[in-house]
């Protein structure tokens, strides 16, 4: 089919392969999991067809192996590649629970190994400059106090961009050092509040009233239209404060890396973050380890 300008657009891969059901049952999963294994499917989908397999029934291992090849030869970084192969997994075993395969081919798939990337921990100097760098003359006296309210948060309780958004007024207990998120597949969970992160959350409900109308639902944190914070709103708080780039996961990275530093237990901190799976959590502690390696060599005389 073509596009305009006369471009010729790669078609759909047909209803076989069943895209859209698949997506819609990712239920657990965040927006931005749904979005990105949707389009690795219908890439590996697209990437079948044009090798003469239009329906899911028709692949084997074989084939999927010689997609990762083909994704190999494509030079996509190793991180991509899990990710791809991960997804067309997950479509698969779908698949094969819903009867649509008889077996599932994936099974044994796997994606070509590499050195996991570990998470980024901000240094000392950067979390001062995001924390505590000092106000401009024409910043506003309210969006001072939500900044240092939502960087607080991120930092002393480790949520997600995507949990802090979606915060209430009623989240934060008064008077209280903990407030409920709700995680990914929709579970509650409590979560410890600093005592930094109480004071700058009282600052700013109590200037709360002049952004965010009363009208506009019970969200915590609102931005300059007087709607509900979004995740680039954040990014933009963050950008404004950061003396380097700086992802606002890595507030989340550098929460858990400073507990298990301090001897926090692993159990612990994987409830903090709501990670289902405790493996997920253990690539903090690579990072703790390399810390601590790093502090031996620095400041040992036998290093």
């Amino acid at each position: 089919m073509h596009g305009a300008g006369g471009r010729t657009l790669v078609d759909e891969p047909c209803a076989a392969w069943r895209l859209h059901a698949f997506a819609t049952s990712l239920t657990a999963s965040s927006d931005h999991t749904v979005t990105a294994y949707g389009i690795d499917v219908r890439d590996f989908a697209t990437w079948a067809e044009r090798g003469g397999v239009d329906e899911p029934t028709s692949v084997d291992r074989l084939l999927l192996r010689r997609w990762v090849a083909f994704l190999t030869t494509r030079r996509y970084a190793k991180r991509t590649i899990a990710r791809k192969v991960a997804a067309v997994r997950k479509y698969f075993r779908w698949l094969h629970r819903t009867g649509v395969v008889a077996a599932d081919p994936s099974s044994s798939l796997r994606a070509p190994s590499g050195e996991a990337r570990l998470p980024r921990v901000l240094t000392a100097n950067e979390l001062d400059r995001l924390l505590d760098a000092p106000s401009t003359e024409d910043e506003p006296h309210w969006r001072r106090l939500r900044d240092d309210a939502v960087l607080e948060i991120l930092y002393g309780s480790g949520v997600r961009v995507s949990e802090l958004c979606g915060l209430d007024v009623d989240d934060v207990r008064r008077g209280s050092d903990s407030m409920t998120v709700l995680g990914k597949g929709s579970k509650e969970r409590v979560v410890p509040l600093s005592a930094m992160a109480v004071d700058a959350v009282r600052g700013w409900l109590a200037v709360r009233h002049e952004v965010v109308p009363a009208d506009a639902g019970d969200a915590l944190f609102g931005n300059e239209r007087g709607h509900r914070l979004t995740p680039r709103d954040v990014r933009r708080i963050i950008d404004r404060r950061s003396s380097s780039p700086t992802h606002p996961h890595a507030l989340r990275h550098t929460f858990a890396t400073h507990l298990l530093d301090g001897g926090a237990d692993l159990r612990a901190v994987q409830e903090f973050l709501g990670h289902a799976d405790v493996a997920t959590t253990q690539r903090y502690t690579h990072v703790s380890n390399e810390r601590l390696r790093s502090v031996y060599a620095e400041a040992h005389p036998r290093a």
